[in-house]
């Protein structure tokens, strides 16, 4: 009406209606500093409880992720390697959206998804083998005797075990298809499961995933036999293992 009227132009109409049709409300961004910035006003204290890691070992982790020295995003977005991998560790040392992170890089709520996208898919390619693959220095079958005696001396019933079996369950918003096949009766959510083997040393050896309820102990047993038979074939606990794996598969 006030269109109408002539009270309001055109302009002033499309600008209302961007505002109030807006999904995600604005943050001011270009209030805050980059984290370039902010990490030299940090203390190592400060920088330890909010990444995890302290600044010396962010350094050497950014060398083992073998991080590149600038990420590009599809949309012609930049961001410093030191930025994205600190991005990377604040989404992942404790749950939080991602506009509570706006205040932290300086950076909108659009370019925080992409940057995190970018460097999420580079630690996954270029270091995703290390979660999938057996054949690892660490997990040679000298080293699963020095676990299995370990676990065992500590006063484990079992002398052939080398590593824990554990899964977890990640909620998801309720698909638009499929939806029994994402459904945990246990839990009454929607979700993907996740398995992982974790060694006596605190290492993840294995981690499976993601797969819906109703495929999750068939693939992942049968996952976990095909890996540890031709690797291990002539460990004896490997073949106990292997063994009880395909009986109950």
């Amino acid at each position: 009406m006030l269109y109408l009227d002539d009270v309001l132009d055109e302009e002033q109409v499309i600008g209302i209606f961007s505002h109030l049709t807006r999904k995600n409300p604005p943050f001011p961004y270009w209030k805050f500093d980059r984290i370039e910035v902010q990490l030299g006003d940090m203390s190592e204290a400060e920088v330890k409880a909010e990444f995890r890691f302290g600044p010396s070992e962010i350094d050497l982790l950014s060398q083992a992720l073998r991080i590149p020295d600038t990420f590009s995003c599809p949309n012609g977005t930049v961001a410093s390697g030191e930025e994205g991998l600190l991005m990377l560790l604040k989404r992942f040392a404790y749950p939080c959206r991602l506009s509570d992170m706006v205040p932290r890089f300086g950076r909108s709520v659009p370019e925080i998804s992409l940057i995190l996208a970018e460097v999420t898919d580079h630690v996954v390619t270029s270091q995703g083998h290390l979660l999938q693959d057996l054949d690892q220095p660490w997990l040679q079958p000298q080293y699963l005797e020095e676990f299995a005696r370990a676990i065992h001396q500590r006063g484990a019933a079992l002398d052939n075990c080398w590593g824990f079996v554990d899964g977890t369950l990640r909620p998801i918003c309720r698909p638009g298809e499929h939806q029994r096949v994402m459904y945990n009766g246990h839990k009454r959510v929607h979700g993907l499961k996740f398995q992982s083997v974790a060694a006596p040393s605190g290492m993840i050896a294995n981690l499976f995933g993601p797969v819906g309820e109703h495929t999750y102990v068939f693939i992942s047993v049968q996952k976990m036999h095909d890996m540890i038979l031709p690797r291990y074939r002539c460990l004896p606990l490997a073949m106990r293992v292997s063994q009880y794996f395909a009986n109950v598969g």
